[in-house]
């Protein structure tokens, strides 16, 4: 399997901030964001795996700045590492009041992916490679990521082991 550049995954999503997509103060729902930064970080695993993938995980979504009605909202997004099957994404979200040309980062993430084939088994995906000083570094730092976001599954998976699926009241 051939390796590929992080460009090649590279995708980009502007979209117009609508009175839909706000809370009562008139920025962005969180939520409605944090589906922005999952469409377009499938799009980049699935450019890059060239095979249906699934969202492995989240890390954490810090909100920098609001994004506010009549505003827009550009996302951008490439695979800055690869596992076997496995491949993690990054995702900036920037915002731009549209009428005096101002623009902040409103988030940045990582998201985790696996590729998997027409009946839901895990595929491997080509390597990825770095070109631009910024890809090195995101790809430098990757294995760091990757290990805390392993202890983070492990402590995720004992609070389910203990809580289990019974309601609080049913517990006792």
């Amino acid at each position: 399997m051939k390796s590929k550049p992080c460009r090649e995954s590279f995708v980009v999503k502007t979209s117009h901030v609508l009175p839909p997509d706000t809370n009562n103060f008139g920025t962005l729902f969180g939520g409605k964001l944090m589906a922005h930064i999952d469409d377009v970080a499938a799009i980049a695993a699935v450019r890059h795996a060239r095979n249906p993938v699934v969202t492995a995980s989240t890390d954490s979504v810090d909100f920098l700045a609001p994004v506010n009605l009549g505003h827009s909202i550009c996302l951008e997004a490439f695979v800055t590492w690869t596992r076997q099957t496995s491949m993690e994404v990054f995702v900036k979200a920037v915002t731009e009041d549209l009428l005096s040309g101002e623009r902040k980062v409103c988030t940045t993430a990582f998201l985790t992916f696996v590729a998997v084939d027409d009946d839901g088994r895990l595929v491997e995906v080509p390597e990825v490679y770095p070109e631009t000083e910024m890809e090195k570094k995101l790809h430098a730092n990757a294995p760091i990521r990757a290990d805390q976001r392993k202890e983070r599954r492990k402590q995720s998976k004992e609070f389910a082991e203990e809580f289990g699926t019974a309601f609080p009241w049913d517990r006792a």
